[in-house]
């Protein structure tokens, strides 16, 4: 559908509430980018970085607030979420609230919205700040009735005060009231009196994508808009030799073709006329390629040769005690987002300033890149989030988005839509990388695990916009920037090696990170990170060590953690499934346990499944999931539900489709036949998520809290289903049926 928006009407609606300030981030190597190391003030959440309480919470005369996260909303519920944050600390009523996502020009700069932190950081942030607030806003209301603040009552976005007082917050509200820094500690409201917290309200943004409303970035027709399309090479180093600009120029309805070194694009006045230009300059080009892909078909091999960085990242005990053994080399390949709508954007040049409109996961970041890329002064470029159709990682939006702001530029005054075409946007996606984890581990005779020997190789996995070189068209301009050094995560929550440190008790384990600073793919951040392999391959390898010293594997796993929360999410899942009394349907049926706590420092969860796997066919069918979660205290259960059974259809999508196909010189699964994903047909007869109530903790991260749980317990059931362990993902039909013999 068609939505008319102007950039007069954008900025407009910001109102009185805009306020231009930068604030500076630390660059530590963490997922988010915006540090890790020691507190700057003390203070809970993002608030350490924004201490001042009117970066977070602004009140208008009316009494309407507006609150705003440098976090984005990406489809994990994070608006509602931080709303009901918001409304309950307030005393306020959803609906006289207001929601400002990611802008560099009005929000607090929380980096990217990654790693499963946004309720840790953010909401963490919005909860003290609104409950600071409101004590402020209680405080006024005392001083200007002539009262003691705890006679005082406020609900509903007034202060009640003896004799029929009543105050409402716009009556309250003067200039800088809340323009003061917040105070670690805050009188927040306990579990017991919650009213909107921990209450399962409808997601906010839902009605609109599914009534096709204008919910996304692809959805915006700002006024005057330009439709934008670029050509990208055949290749990953392709060299532009030449091309006949000409002939697409001269096409009806095309406005301009740009050229600028290996960077092309046209512009036209509507879409169809834009793609028919981009294939006719496309059909003009003649490109140098190379062939400096690896061999795909022993993947494996060829990261494992590659030059390492190595680090123990973990060692305890003495290695090789004596035990029944059990080894293996387990792999994952290049795995493309799969974005259904292809990423998009819309940049506006005018005046000297540059305006990008964009679903990238860091608009200060992305800022920064484009600033530099096009050799602007910072404070001259604003990315706002708009929503896009699905990622979960560094897909291809940056991307698009510098694609817009190079045609941008071309023609000032004019807004310019860039959207990607699917052959684009799979062959030049910035993949979760190919990996590769050694493992070797002993239970000894007393059904202890004896020893553990864990090593990993992987590419880096945060190869984010910061610097201008890991945007496309930076590299392909005329005055191109280098590649982006690569960058290794550091642990405690890691990259390639995230989870690859066992939260099992085993006296003797040593685990080792091979990182890998040459990129034979392109790759970045995908959900869950390493996280996913290793636990897979952690857990496979738990499973058949019980199964060795013939041990039930969730006792087991029980067996090996003394931790209560651990053993309470195990025996949740366990229990809703019926492990226990657990019987199989036919010699195909299979059952699989997995248990992570992701990165070692959010969310516990546990799945049990049952399978049928078809012997003839290799098919896996599902037939049910069963997890069991516990993520602190929860916003929204059904938010919380929604992320674990999200997560779990995409671990299964992975773990049983999905894989980028190349040769030696290009990426061959650009469309949805090469590279399949998990449909409808696929989906289990039946999923469960079990919470476990934690009132009054705090919030971890539980975005990413399935994908390894949900591959590990397929792996196991697969392997119970057809008596042989498979390694290599994805454990496709083919697979499966070499593995069996069929």
């Amino acid at each position: 559908m068609t939505h008319a928006v102007s950039r007069r009407s954008v900025l407009a609606g910001a109102g009185a509430l805009i306020v231009a300030f930068r604030l500076s981030a630390a660059h530590a190597q963490t997922e988010t980018g915006t540090g890790g190391g020691a507190s700057k003030h003390g203070l809970p959440g993002s608030l350490d970085d924004t201490p001042r309480i009117d970066a977070w919470i602004r009140v208008d005369a009316s009494g309407a607030v507006t609150i705003l996260t440098g976090k984005a909303e990406l489809g994990q519920g994070l608006k509602t979420a931080l709303l009901q944050v918001a409304a309950e600390e307030l005393k306020m009523p959803l609906d006289r609230l207001s929601l400002v996502t990611a802008d560099t020009a009005r929000t607090p700069n929380e980096g990217y919205t990654a790693a499963s932190h946004s309720m840790q950081d953010s909401g963490t942030a919005i909860r003290h700040a609104a409950a600071q607030a409101r004590e402020i806003l209680r405080n006024e209301a005392a001083r200007q009735l002539g009262v003691a603040a705890t006679s005082l009552q406020v609900r509903g976005g007034e202060v009640f005060g003896p004799g029929g007082a009543r105050l409402g917050y716009g009556e309250l509200v003067r200039d800088q009231l809340l323009a003061v820094d917040a105070k670690p500690n805050s009188s927040l409201t306990p579990p017991a009196d919650f009213t909107v917290m921990n209450q399962p309200l409808p997601r906010i943004d839902i009605p609109a994508k599914v009534t096709g409303r204008s919910a996304y970035v692809q959805d915006l027709r700002p006024e005057g808009m330009l439709h934008g399309r670029v050509v990208r090479p055949p290749s990953y180093g392709a060299t532009l030799r030449d091309v006949d600009l000409l002939q697409a120029q001269g096409m009806p309805g095309i406005v301009k073709v740009v050229r600028d070194g290996n960077f092309l694009g046209v512009l036209a006045d509507n879409e169809w006329t834009a793609i028919q230009g981009m294939r006719t300059l496309a059909a003009t080009t003649n490109w140098t390629e190379q062939q400096a892909l690896p061999d795909s078909a022993d993947l494996s091999a060829a990261l494992m040769k590659l030059p390492s960085r190595d680090t123990t990242i973990h060692d305890a005990g003495s290695p090789g005690k004596p035990g029944t053994v059990v080894e293996g080399v387990f792999s994952r390949p290049y795995l493309t987002h799969g974005s259904i709508g292809p990423s998009c954007a819309i940049a506006q040049f005018q005046d000297g300033k540059l305006t990008v409109w964009t679903h990238t996961q860091g608009v200060f970041f992305l800022r920064d890149a484009i600033a530099g890329m096009l050799r602007m002064p910072v404070e001259d470029v604003r990315c706002v989030h708009a929503e896009g159709a699905g990622c979960y990682g560094h897909n291809g939006a940056d991307d698009a988005a510098a694609d817009a702001a190079m045609l941008a530029l071309a023609m000032p005054g004019r807004p310019v839509r860039v959207q990607l075409m699917r052959e684009q946007e799979h062959a030049w996606d910035p993949f979760g990388p190919g990996m590769v984890v050694k493992l070797r581990a002993a239970v000894g005779a007393d059904g202890a695990i004896a020893d553990w020997h864990h090593e990993v190789w992987s590419q880096s996995h945060m190869m984010r916009p910061g610097p201008p070189g890991t945007l496309l068209a930076a590299r392909l301009k005329a005055d191109a920037f280098p590649p982006a050094p690569p960058v290794a995560l550091a642990q405690p929550e890691g990259g390639g090696d995230r989870n690859a440190i066992p939260l099992y008790a085993i006296s003797n384990c040593k685990v080792i990170s091979h990182f890998l600073p040459d990129m034979p793919l392109r790759g970045s951040s995908m959900r869950s990170l390493g996280g996913y392999l290793n636990v897979v391959s952690i857990e496979s390898v738990l499973d058949d060590l019980a199964v060795r010293s013939g041990q039930d594997p969730v006792a087991f796993r029980l067996r090996h953690t003394t931790d209560p929360r651990v053993r309470e999410v195990i025996e949740t899942a366990a229990s809703r499934f019926g492990w226990a009394a657990r019987v199989k349907r036919s010699d195909s049926t299979g059952f699989g346990f997995g248990f992570a706590r992701y990165k070692n420092l959010e969310a516990w969860c546990a799945v049990a499944v049952e399978i049928e796997v078809q012997r003839q066919t290799g098919v896996v069918r599902v037939r049910r999931a069963v997890a069991a979660v516990d993520t602190g205290q929860v916003v929204n259960p059904d938010g919380v539900r929604n992320q674990i059974e999200g997560g779990l259809l995409q671990s299964m999508s992975w773990t049983l489709f999905e894989q980028v196909t190349f040769d030696r010189t290009r990426v061959t699964s650009v469309d949805w036949s090469s590279y399949p994903i998990v449909r409808f047909d696929s989906v289990p007869d039946s999923v469960e998520v079990h919470l476990i109530d934690r009132p009054g903790d705090v919030f971890y991260g539980v975005a990413e809290a399935a994908q390894g749980p949900t591959g590990a317990a397929l792996a196991n059931a697969i392997k119970d289903a057809v008596g042989v362990r498979l390694h290599d993902l994805p454990f496709s039909p083919a697979r499966i049926r070499k593995a069996v013999g069929v």
